[in-house]
């Protein structure tokens, strides 16, 4: 009989499951990766993390691999072949957010020496572990997502409102939002103590 890992997630489906395992909650550092995942969750406003991870795919290859160097030069004209992409989220006023928070991406990495570092103070360069037993015991927003979105809406940021910062805190690891009983819980929790003893 096959063992069958408890997760906090009650889904079969295999895009959810692979992201559940491999990627949410884990700390990410990587400058582009982090621009990727906060472009998302952008992008995820009033839609599914479903329909997301569906398209995450195309909406990579539209937006050059995450690259911000790239993205930050897009002009009007290639804002409307994405526009005209079926197999992407056309949404105006997303896609031209993502070019212009490339942008300021661009400029708080000038700023700080990198995104990774801006973004990571509002944690204080460490996992905040929130032990959650129950999804009801788990936040929309927290005050630390309150104050990153106050900051990058500072910045000129768009698309960063506290609800959707602290997704994307989850999603990069700034919290183990993982439920205690989740096979991935201890797996980060475990990784992160190394690397703090590192």
């Amino acid at each position: 009989m096959t063992h069958i890992p408890k997760r906090c997630w009650n889904t079969e489906n295999p895009l959810y499951i692979k992201y559940h395992d491999e990627e949410w909650g884990v700390p990410v550092h990587d400058d582009q990766k982090l621009f990727e995942l906060l472009t998302l969750e952008g992008f995820q406003a009033g839609l599914t993390w479903e329909l997301i991870l569906k398209r995450r795919d195309a909406l990579k290859k539209a937006f050059a691999g995450f690259d911000p160097k790239i993205i930050a030069n897009y002009k009007k004209t290639d804002v409307d072949i994405i526009l005209r992409n079926p197999n992407v989220i056309r949404n105006k006023a997303k896609v031209n957010a993502a070019v212009s928070n490339a942008q300021r991406f661009i400029e708080v990495q000038k700023e700080f020496g990198s995104f990774d570092k801006f973004i990571w103070q509002f944690v204080n360069g460490k996992t905040i572990d929130h032990s959650l037993k129950s999804m009801s015991d788990m936040q929309s927003e927290t005050s630390e997502s309150q104050v990153m979105s106050n900051e990058l809406k500072r910045c000129g940021f768009k698309f960063v409102g506290p609800v959707i910062c602290y997704a994307f805190m989850q999603a990069v690891g700034m919290v183990n939002d993982h439920l205690t009983f989740c096979f991935r819980y201890k797996e980060i929790q475990k990784s992160n103590l190394q690397q703090v003893h590192e």
